[in-house]
């Protein structure tokens, strides 16, 4: 059975907070109802056009994504519990992405927020380890304070703890004005939380007159998600009810216009 967008829509946000083992019993714990509440206060923010610096050492403005949506995952390089399953989820998600949407229509950033740890050399590593090879995705930190500002504009939350960092899983999808859409939370969240809100920033809610404007919005609205196969199809009952309707919409004008014509000339 195909689930439509109203069903995925409907589908419950999933969040999780990760506590690291090394932390005491002492150590103060993030409220996760309040550190989703922050992380819902910051939708519709336009993120800062902030510097970072890559794996590779090169600078790396945000600013320079605009134009594109852009996928932001947030982890720190020393994690050892959940930031490399998350990691591993968000390649597959943006693996399905890639096939249904195409790679070249949005862009991936992952994060280390532990600003004087995730050098270069760490990034680099992480990126190697856990598989990160997409052409359209990087990996980049920076000074503690652009991160600081970076996070506050994600409604980020964390905590520093012994041996780490007590922090939700929050991956954000950013539109092409960059401007904040959505997070998901989680570290194995449904694909549909995030395929959902990346086909509305990358198709958009507006269709320019155009044949690819055009198969935008057949595929926008024609792309479902199948949860017996895990992974999104084109549904083409769809697309063919899609062509009929306008088809008939373009029938319809022409008899309207006709009708125009013959009374103006009466």
């Amino acid at each position: 059975m195909i689930m439509g967008r109203a069903a995925c829509a409907a589908i419950m946000l999933a969040h999780m907070l990760v506590v690291l083992p090394s932390a005491s019993l002492a150590s103060p714990q993030l409220d996760p109802a309040a550190s989703v509440a922050k992380g819902t206060q910051a939708l519709g923010r336009l993120i800062g056009g902030y510097t970072l610096v890559d794996m590779n050492g090169a600078s790396l403005a945000l600013r320079d994504y605009r134009g594109k949506p852009l996928v932001i995952s947030l982890v720190y390089t020393a994690c050892s519990s959940v930031c490399p399953p998350t990691t591993q989820h968000v390649i597959d998600a943006v693996n399905e992405a890639g096939r249904m949407i195409g790679l070249d229509r949005f862009n991936v950033l992952t994060v280390g927020f532990d600003a004087r740890n995730d050098t270069p050399a760490r990034l680099t590593q992480f990126a190697s380890t856990h598989g990160i090879k997409s052409p359209n995705w990087r990996v980049a930190s920076a000074d503690p304070a652009t991160i600081e500002a970076l996070l506050g504009d994600l409604g980020f939350s964390y905590r520093a703890v012994a041996g780490g960092f007590d922090h939700l899983t929050q991956t954000t999808i950013i539109d092409g004005e960059g401007r904040i859409y959505r997070h998901v939370y989680g570290e194995n969240f449904p694909l549909p939380m995030f395929m959902e809100p990346l086909k509305d920033v990358v198709y958009g809610t507006t269709t320019p007159f155009t044949f690819s404007g055009i198969v935008d919005r057949i595929k926008f609205i024609c792309t479902a998600y199948d949860p017996g196969a895990g992974r999104y199809r084109i549904d083409y009952g769809l697309v063919f009810g899609s062509v009929i309707a306008a088809f008939s919409l373009l029938v319809l004008g022409g008899l309207i216009l006709r009708e125009w014509i013959r009374s103006a000339h009466a």
